[in-house]
Formats: C-alpha cells, sequence, structure tokens
C-alpha cells in the first residue's frame, strides 16, 4: 500500500499532487477527446462515488523495516532460517526478486526438502522459486490466501513503497533493491494475457483542480527511500494533458501507464501453480522460532511479515496501517487515478478507495486493523465531485 515518472513512485507523485490511483465508473462512458500528446485516446468511464455502494472495508499491516527487508540467515539447531520478510508496501511488487535470493540462499546446500512459513506474496512466490529450484516445498501458515494480509494490498506496482529510510539502509541496498525491483518486474511480464488477467496494465491519471507545483516536504515526514529512478527504464513517462482534453473538465490532468496486480485472480493462480507442481500447504501456528526447528525440513524460508514482529521479537519492523474501501466492480472502468488526495484503483474484484492525505506517515505505527466507516465514507466522498460533472466544461 504506500508513490518521473516513468514509475509508480507514489511519495512523489503526492509531492506534486500527480499521484497514481485507479478507479472508475459506470454509467455511461464519455469518450476522451483527442489529446495533443500523441494518439491514444482511451475511454473513460465515471466511477459510481457514493457511500451506499461501498460493499467491504478492509484494513492491512504493512510491515516496514528502516533498513529494508530482512534477508539474512540464522541457524537454530541444526535448521537453516532463511528470512524474507519486512517490504513494507512493496511486497508483491519485490516478491520474485526477494524470493530469488532468499531461495538462493536456501538452496545453497541443495536440500531435497524446504519449508516455507507464511502463505502471502512473499511466501507463495518463494515456495514457487524454490519448487523451480528442485526442492520439494511445503507451506506452514496460519491462514492462506484470500485471508493473509497481502491478501488486502491494493495491488498496484509501487516498488519502493515504504521500502526503507534512506538513512537507515547499508550502501549497497540501492543496488540490491534494483536487482529485486528488475527480477520481478520481468517475472511480471510472463503473467500478462493469463486467465482472469492476474497481471495487467493499466492507465493511471493525476487530477487536480489546480496547478499543485511542487510541495515542501512535510516537517514530521520520515526520510523514506525513494529508488525509482534507478528503474525509470522499466515503464512508460508520465505526460501532462492538455485542459478540456479529457472528460476531467479543464482541471490539471496527467496520465501514465503501470502494472497492477488483481489480487484475487493472481493470489488463486499462485495457490494454483504451487498446488499443481506437487506443493502442499498445512495450517500451523507458530509462537517461537524454536518450533521451527522442530519442523522435518532442515532448511525454512520465513515470509512471516509483520507477524515476524511477534514471532521472532523483531521490534524493528514497525506498522504502517492501510485501509481500502472497495465499491462494487465497474467492468468498464478501466484506469486508475488520483485526486483529492484518494487513490483510485479499478479491479476485477472492486474499485479500491483509499485515503493517502498525510502521504507516507499515514497509518505508521498504527496497528488497529479495525475497519473505520468514517474513515470510508470521507474517501469516497472526496473523489465524488470530480465525477459530479464528469464529461462537462468545469467553471471556475
Amino acid at each position: 500500500m504506500p508513490h518521473a515518472i516513468s514509475r509508480i513512485d507514489r511519495r512523489r507523485l503526492l509531492q506534486t499532487s500527480l499521484a497514481l490511483g485507479g478507479l472508475a465508473g459506470l454509467e455511461a462512458c464519455a469518450t476522451m477527446a483527442a489529446p495533443s500528446v500523441g494518439a491514444y485516446q482511451p475511454v473513460i468511464a465515471p466511477v459510481r462515488a457514493r457511500t451506499d455502494r461501498i460493499f467491504d472495508i478492509t484494513v492491512c499491516l504493512r510491515p516496514f523495516r528502516a533498513a529494508g527487508p530482512r534477508l539474512d540467515t540464522e541457524t537454530i539447531g541444526h535448521t537453516l532460517i532463511v528470512h524474507n520478510y519486512g517490504h513494507g508496501g512493496s511486497g508483491w511488487s519485490l516478491s520474485w526478486g526477494s524470493g530469488t535470493i532468499a531461495v538462493k540462499k536456501a538452496m545453497a546446500n541443495s536440500p531435497r526438502e524446504i519449508a516455507v512459513v507464511g502463505c502471502g506474496a512473499l511466501g507463495l512466490t518463494s515456495a514457487i522459486l524454490a519448487q523451480k529450484a528442485g526442492a520439494k516445498v511445503t507451506i506452514y501458515a496460519r491462514e492462506q490466501m484470500p485471508q493473509t494480509r497481502s491478501a488486502r494490498a491494493t495491488g498496484s506496482w509501487t516498488p519502493d513503497s515504504r521500502i526503507a529510510l534512506s538513512d537507515h539502509v547499508s550502501p549497497d541496498f540501492p543496488a540490491l533493491w534494483e536487482e529485486m525491483a528488475r527480477i520481478s518486474f520481468k517475472t511480471y511480464r510472463s503473467y500478462l494475457g493469463l486467465p482472469g488477467d492476474p497481471v495487467e496494465w493499466i492507465d493511471r491519471y493525476a487530477v487536480a483542480d489546480n496547478d499543485p507545483g511542487p510541495r515542501p516536504p512535510r516537517p514530521d515526514t520520515l526520510p523514506f527511500a525513494e529508488y525509482g529512478d534507478r528503474i525509470a527504464d522499466l515503464t512508460p513517462n508520465r505526460q501532462v494533458l492538455p485542459p478540456g482534453s479529457t472528460p476531467f473538465g479543464n482541471r490539471h490532468v496527467s496520465r501514465n501507464e503501470d502494472l497492477m496486480f488483481n489480487i484475487a485472480d493472481y493470489g488463486h493462480t499462485l495457490m494454483t501453480d504451487f498446488l499443481l507442481a506437487g506443493g502442499k500447504i498445512e495450517y500451523r501456528e507458530f509462537h517461537e522460532p524454536n518450533e521451527l526447528a522442530r519442523l522435518k525440513e532442515k532448511v525454512v524460508i520465513n515470509c512471516t511479515g509483520y507477524g515476524a514482529r511477534a514471532l521472532w521479537k523483531d521490534e524493528t519492523v514497525v506498522p504502517v496501517r492501510g485501509q481500502i474501501q472497495w465499491l462494487i466492480p465497474q467492468p468498464e472502468v478501466k484506469y486508475g487515478l488520483y485526486y483529492n488526495g484518494i487513490n483510485v484503483l479499478s479491479r476485477r474484484d472492486g474499485i479500491c478507495v483509499q485515503s493517502l492525505i498525510g502521504g507516507d506517515m499515514v497509518g505508521y505505527g498504527n496497528t488497529d486493523e479495525t475497519p473505520n466507516r468514517a474513515e470510508a465514507d470521507a474517501a469516497v466522498n472526496a473523489i465524488a465531485p470530480l465525477f459530479a460533472d464528469f464529461g462537462k466544461p468545469r467553471t471556475a
């Protein structure tokens, strides 16, 4: 959840009020007037932004670590533990690259069996990669998709969303991050075009009532690391569109194209791939690290996410609360947007609406996973004005 522009850098977009999002509409479809930028003319349908269309509210806790994800190893008794957790808002985006690094360490002595603890984004991808490396894999988890915290993510390509603090990382971390991002991006290409569209490209619009200009950083904002420039070649550049060239009226609008994950379909695809390859999933709840050493597998990849704070007594894991309000799906809405501090993303299983007002500090240190209806209504009401005059010239 926590966002140049040839990439999804939510923080930079927030600073310029040109952030991403996704969402959309229903009723009549308004065709976008031909912009002077290129010949691409997508159809943009309005979102039915009404609070009575909220059918669910979900909350997740992103596992943030100031030093970045934990990818080291340790030994408990005769068991090798490979850690793979603490990816902040970048778990889905970095999962294949991070899993590649973890599995390489796990396979150092060519074990025949590997255990993976956790069945979220990092757990499933690590398990599949371990299978491809030749190991027999069992996932041990208290929850499976779609009950995991990973299933409550927005589904955006955000590889450096709350990934670390720039003043806490090691000198080699930026290069390691780039390696994880590039491996993951390349892997996601193989999921494009599959049934259910687990991964797809989507247009994202950043809309502002007035020319925002750059925003000075908030004095209470932590120095979250930003590495998007290192992978700027992976996604198209953001384009500023002429006023009046879109159904958003004469507001200031920009557009870029980014990857998104239809997590319901994508999670199901990963689960199916793992099981068809002979993988097993066993219900298990762990309370202390020594319990992992009692598993029959003597190599364990720890993908417990925020759960590592309690299991490993790792207080460097800080929760970052994120709430999504779900509007009833609108198949005709095939874009994302950011407006009035609200991120919107249209997925097949619903339209995600998430408040980003306050930037990367939103939800930092907050462990409350209780859905907040007032917060949900406020987020939907904040985008409603954008669609009230949809397709009409906006008067000053």
